[in-house]
């Protein structure tokens, strides 16, 4: 048995979600809002002085707190069930069936949020780590549940789960710079669909 590590947003969707989830999980005031209270952090980001985990933070902040967690589980299964088909890419799939059919071990390795994913990934029967969003009396409280799973972290969870030395082969899918610690763990490397050294 081999372990498959996949990069969700941009390798097994064709676009990142997390912006679309936001839309649909949250109120229309909240949406209008916050196109224009984070206008300069997203203007920021685009020119490649504000981080992605710095936006991420600002969204999370913005879009979820004070909302209740059962709303949020149930837009999120919502989210899996309706959205997240439309955007799958067909060599992903693939990829992911050729992985079940060899009897590997199948992770999504993931900075997109479990209010989605771990819908997604049960409807799949795939293994996941990912980030989450905090929860204090049934309430979203806006903040990230410990670390992002970007960059260095999704490499540190995925070694902290897993001993890598088990498998024969490590697999591992991304497509971009925050994905770049996880490939390193890997035998085999996709980068955009490509295999790469």
């Amino acid at each position: 048995m081999n372990l498959a590590l996949f990069d969700f947003d941009g390798t097994i969707t064709t676009r990142e979600l997390m912006p679309d989830f936001v839309r649909m999980a949250t109120t229309r005031r909240r949406r209008v809002l916050g196109r224009v209270v984070l206008a300069p952090i997203y203007i920021g980001y685009k020119a490649g002085v504000v981080s992605g985990n710095a936006i991420r933070e600002r969204l999370a902040d913005f879009a979820f707190r004070g909302l209740p967690q059962h709303d949020m589980h149930a837009a999120g299964e919502r989210f899996a069930r309706e959205t997240v088909p439309a955007v799958l890419r067909p060599e992903a799939m693939e990829r992911l069936q050729w992985h079940r059919e060899q009897g590997d071990t199948i992770v999504v390795v993931s900075g997109s949020f479990d209010l989605y994913l771990s819908h997604w990934c049960a409807l799949h029967g795939l293994e996941l780590l990912c980030s989450s969003l905090e929860v204090r009396d049934g309430v979203m409280t806006g903040r990230f549940e410990g670390a992002q799973c970007v960059g260095a972290e999704k490499a540190r969870r995925v070694r902290e789960r897993y001993d890598l030395s088990r498998y024969p082969v490590v697999y591992a899918y991304g497509d971009t710079h925050e994905d770049r610690d996880l490939l390193a763990l890997a035998h085999r490397r996709w980068y955009r669909g490509r295999e790469v050294e």
